[in-house]
C-alpha cells in the first residue's frame, strides 16, 4: 500500500484515506469515525464480544449496505463464527469483534454501524429483551419519550427494570437484561406482553400495530426484536446526517435530550470517562409467569401482519 493512502498505523492496522468525508451529509471524516470508535473501544467492545456481527458500511459515492458474511480479504486474525441462516438456506460467516484491532479494521472498511446478535456464540439464550420505539414520520422526540415512560411503567408494574438508550436515529431502545434460564420463546413472549401493556396504559400515545397504515400517528412499540434479530449496539454510530450514535440516557433525563445531541464528535466528551451503559445496567432478571402467559397468547406481529395483509388483498379483489 502506498504512502499516499496509508496515513497511520494503529495496533498493526493500516488506516487509509482518513481525511476523506465519511459520506454525503456526515459532516465528519473517516478519521472522525476511527478516532471515535477507538476512544470508546472499552465501552463498545463488551457489547460486541462473542456476538455474530452485522455491520453497515458505506463506500465513497455508493449507498450504505449491510455486511453479514465477512469478505474474502478479511485478515486471518479476525475471529469468525459460522451460523446457519434459515431465511437464505445457507451458512453465513460472521465476524466477532473481540478486540481493538478488529474494531479498527472494521472502521477502516468504513463500517459505520455495528449490529450484534442478542446471543453470544456458544449460548442458547438471549442476553436481552428489547423494545424498539419507532416514531411516526415527521414526529418529534417528545412523543417517543412519552411512549418510553409508558414502557417503563409497564416494566415497573411487571416487577422488571430496564435501561434506555437513543437508537441513534429518531427512536429509543429499552433493554431488559435476562437471566440465563430465559429462552428465546419466553423472551419473545415477554416482549410482546410488555408492548401490549404499555399500549393499554395510553393507547393514544403507543401502538403495537405492525402495519404502518394502522398506527394513526402513534409511536410503534416494536416487539419483534427477538430470536435471531440484531440491535444496534450501545455507542454505535449510525449512517445519518451528522453521524449520531446510540447513546445511553438516564430515565429522568429523557425529556432534556435529543438524539442529535450525541454524535461521533460530541459523545466522547459527554461521557467524560464514564460508561453509563454498564454503570446503569440492571441485574439479569426472570420474567414473571403472568407476563409469559399473556405474551404466549399474543400472535407474533410479523405473522399476524402477513395474514392480515393477505386478507385485505382478498377483500379488495372481491
Amino acid at each position: 500500500m502506498s504512502r499516499a493512502k496509508t496515513v497511520e498505523t494503529r495496533d498493526g492496522v493500516e488506516l487509509s484515506n482518513l481525511d476523506q468525508p465519511l459520506f454525503d451529509g456526515a459532516d465528519a471524516t473517516k478519521r472522525d469515525l476511527v478516532d471515535y470508535l477507538d476512544a470508546v473501544r472499552d465501552r463498545i467492545l463488551p457489547e460486541l464480544r462473542q456476538r455474530p456481527l452485522s455491520v453497515i458500511r458505506i463506500r465513497p459515492g455508493q449507498e450504505p449496505f449491510m455486511q453479514k458474511n465477512v469478505p474474502k480479504y478479511t485478515p486471518e486474525w479476525v475471529e469468525t463464527t459460522t451460523v446457519w441462516a434459515e431465511a437464505s438456506r445457507r451458512e453465513v460467516r460472521y465476524a466477532l469483534a473481540n478486540d481493538r484491532r478488529t474494531l479498527l479494521w472494521f472502521a477502516n472498511q468504513r463500517s459505520v454501524e455495528y449490529h450484534p446478535t442478542l446471543m453470544r456464540v456458544g449460548e442458547s439464550h438471549p442476553t436481552y429483551l428489547i423494545l424498539d420505539l419507532d416514531p411516526p414520520e415527521g414526529d418529534d422526540f417528545t412523543h417517543v419519550v412519552r411512549a418510553a415512560q409508558l414502557v417503563r411503567q409497564a416494566l415497573t408494574d411487571s416487577g422488571l427494570e430496564g435501561i434506555v438508550k437513543t437508537s441513534g436515529s429518531k427512536g429509543l431502545h429499552i433493554i431488559v437484561p435476562l437471566a440465563d434460564d430465559v429462552g428465546f420463546e419466553d423472551a419473545a413472549a415477554g416482549t410482546r406482553a410488555l408492548a401490549a401493556r404499555a399500549e393499554r396504559i395510553d393507547p393514544d400515545v403507543a401502538t403495537t400495530a405492525y402495519i404502518k397504515a394502522d398506527r394513526a400517528g402513534k409511536v410503534f412499540v416494536d416487539s419483534t426484536r427477538a430470536g435471531g434479530a440484531t440491535v444496534v449496539a450501545a455507542y454505535s454510530p449510525r449512517v445519518r446526517p451528522g453521524v449520531p450514535v446510540s447513546f445511553p440516557v438516564a430515565w429522568d433525563d429523557l425529556d432534556r435530550v435529543a438524539p442529535r445531541d450525541f454524535t461521533v464528535r460530541t459523545a466522547v466528551g459527554l461521557l467524560d470517562g464514564a460508561d453509563p451503559w454498564r454503570e446503569r445496567m440492571p441485574a439479569p432478571q426472570r420474567l414473571p409467569a403472568d407476563l409469559l402467559e399473556e405474551g404466549h397468547a399474543i400472535p407474533i406481529a410479523r405473522v399476524a401482519a402477513m395474514h392480515e395483509g393477505k386478507r385485505r388483498k382478498r377483500a379488495q379483489q372481491q
